[in-house]
């Protein structure tokens, strides 16, 4: 019997609870079978700069499975498979933006959905059309998403330290990268100083 065949891993059965993750390493200490993920064996999706989106099957309220290769019925298309995970994230995580202590925002999720709010461009589009300004934002852990009015020096300076402190404090590290999304251009770009 395939793996994909198993009840446990009938696509019918898992369809609804699989979530895209944003990734620079692919490494996650918290999902079942996260420290070793492949590229090999495991479908893997080039975001924005060296960011890649995973997929994994949440199967209880705190444990999610990495989606591996040969857990997938072999007619499924990752580009699909991609808008189902994004559609499940939207319904059933709720993002809420909440205000830093510097003049920059934060997006709050369930802790382990946060960055994958990186995929949602209305998000983003509201933001800077709030704002009235291009937006920059730093992920620097799967929990954590920082953005800043671009304008706002002070608090795009207090952001990047932010970041780093969130950085250095995570297990599950993603990036100190910096992202752009244009209020104009309706695009996340990597931002370059």
């Amino acid at each position: 019997m395939k793996k994909y065949e198993e009840e446990h891993y009938r696509y019918e059965r898992i369809q609804d609870k699989i979530y895209p993750w944003i990734k620079k390493e692919l490494i996650d200490l918290h999902a079942l079978n996260g420290k070793h993920i492949s590229e090999n064996d495991t479908p893997v999706v080039s975001f924005i700069g060296d960011l890649k989106i995973i997929f994994v099957i949440k199967r209880e309220e705190d444990v999610y499975e990495v989606l591996k290769d040969n857990m997938l019925p072999p007619e499924c298309n990752i580009e699909a498979l991609y808008q189902k995970a994004c559609e499940n994230l939207v319904q059933d995580v709720e993002f809420v933006i909440a205000n830093t202590w510097y003049g920059g925002f934060g997006i709050l999720a369930d802790g382990h959905n946060e960055a994958s709010s990186l995929c949602f461009k209305h998000i983003w589009q509201v933001c800077a059309d709030k704002l009235k300004d291009d937006i920059l934002i730093m992920v620097p852990a799967k929990d954590t998403v920082l953005f800043a009015p671009a304008s706002n020096e002070d608090a795009v300076e207090k952001m990047k330290e932010h970041a780093s402190g969130a950085y250095e404090q995570s297990a599950d590290r993603i990036s100190m990268k910096q992202f752009l999304f244009s209020q104009e251009g309706k695009e996340l770009t990597v931002y370059e100083d």
